[in-house]
């Protein structure tokens, strides 16, 4: 859980944690967000449950989309679903704070691969000019480039049913990840 060698900050993946080190990375800042910061998200999306249905059974992680967007806004920030039907070159990268995908995931125990579908929580954000994937499961952070090799990897992620993508901009940005559409040829010309 330390810098890499060229000062990016790397979580890496602990026990059914990936939507805490997903924050972690996104904010490059180990103490970004915490394991007991998150329960406290679940057990205040349900107070009055005995099964929290935010997080696992066993209160071992596997976060919901409901914990990561409520932990943004605690910090000022929001989580936007972005419809896969529009191509990503619509996205205005320079206002937008990173990126989380949720992606399926296999579930192993040991090198016994269990026939359970699992999801898993990927950050990916722009640091130094150079956009990364921070996947807590790669040993290191991987370069993704610039914007357009960026705009090429969105479009591989959001090619698979499975995947899902959520934009993340600062509260007072959250009107302004997309570009603006083009003006119609058919505008009525006032008279």
């Amino acid at each position: 859980m330390n810098p890499c060698n060229n000062g990016i900050y790397h979580e890496k993946q602990v026990r059914e944690l990936c939507a805490l080190h997903a924050l972690n990375n996104l904010f490059q800042e180990k103490k970004a967000f915490t394991k007991a910061e998150l329960d406290d998200i679940c057990q205040s999306l349900s107070p009055d449950v005995w099964i929290n249905p935010h997080r696992s059974v066993l209160g071992l992680g596997n976060y919901d989309v409901n914990v990561i967007m409520t932990a943004l806004q605690r910090r000022g920030y929001e989580a936007i679903w972005f419809d896969k039907r529009k191509d990503p070159s619509c996205l205005r990268l320079d206002s937008i704070a990173g990126f989380i995908l949720n992606v399926p995931s296999d579930y192993r125990l040991g090198f016994v691969l269990l026939p359970l579908k699992r999801r898993h929580w990927v950050a990916v954000r722009q640091i130094s000019g150079t956009y990364y994937n921070l996947d807590s499961k790669l040993d290191s952070p991987l370069v993704i480039g610039q914007d357009r090799e960026l705009l090429d990897y969105l479009r591989e992620q959001l090619d698979s049913k499975e995947k899902e993508l959520f934009i993340i901009v600062s509260a007072e940005k959250s009107e302004k990840w997309l570009k603006q559409e083009e003006s119609s040829a058919e505008e009525i010309i006032p008279r």
